[in-house]
């Protein structure tokens, strides 16, 4: 496979997203739509993490629920987005990490899935 193919190599085809959640329905919900939406390929939910953080002059501990997003890098912007306007969440979290490398047949998928439609 030539450098910068799927799979190889230094690429900004393919990412991954971070947010978090109040609770596991509202994770559930959206994921489902970004999905069906064919804006994320995958969406894995982490039903319990505690977050610590600082908001409103104070220091907060929160039960959260962890979501990690896999995308083609063309379909982030609609993602952050449609995630934006279904999110409770006031500064809802939103991190992208471009995908450098991974399994070729893994990042083919992604890409297949997300351009369903």
């Amino acid at each position: 496979m030539p450098a910068g193919g799927i799979g190889s190599g230094v690429n900004e085809r393919f990412v991954i997203a971070f947010s978090t959640f109040p609770d596991k329905e509202i994770a559930q919900k959206i994921a489902r739509e970004l999905v069906e939406n064919a804006i994320v390929a995958c969406a894995n939910i982490v039903p319990s993490v505690e977050s610590i953080y600082f908001w409103n002059e104070k220091v907060e501990t929160s039960a959260e629920v962890f979501a990690i997003f896999k995308m083609t890098a063309v379909r982030y912007s609609e993602f952050e987005s449609r995630l934006r306007k279904l999110h409770p969440y006031d500064v809802p979290e939103i991190v992208r990490l471009n995908i450098v490398e991974g399994a070729a047949d893994y990042l083919r998928w992604i890409e297949e899935s997300c351009g369903r439609r």
